[in-house]
């Protein structure tokens, strides 16, 4: 409901949505790597296709990435590799992509500048 909320007061304010990243998707037991939905599955899937919007990709809870964002070192830079850092990559190059098709030309608002030889 949050992430309704949330949506909703970005769209009033004309911020664009470039989609939907669903974090606390499941949650991986530090223990024996157990990994469970104990918030439910499918909602940010959901919620997309209700706004027509694209799921950027799901970001499980993991004492790790708070353990390692706290020392200075977020999942990408302390473990390059990992199943998580592979998730991060994924929905960086997907809001990338979303980003250069936004691209938009605005030469045409700025105004001529002519040179003349006098």
């Amino acid at each position: 409901m949050d992430a309704r909320k949330g949506l909703k007061m970005f769209e009033k304010v004309d911020v664009k949505i470039i989609g939907i990243v669903e974090n606390m998707s499941t949650h991986i037991c530090s223990k024996c790597g157990h990994e469970e939905h104990i918030f439910g599955a499918g909602g940010g899937e959901k919620m997309c296709a209700d706004y027509n919007t694209e799921f950027l990709g799901s970001l499980p809870l993991d004492i790790h990435i708070r353990e390692q964002a706290d020392s200075g070192k977020p999942t990408v830079v302390a473990d390059p590799d990992g199943n998580i850092s592979k998730v991060y990559k994924q929905i960086a190059r997907r809001v990338a992509v979303k980003i250069a098709d936004m691209a938009q030309d605005h030469s045409a608002v700025f105004p001529k500048i002519v040179v003349q030889n006098t």
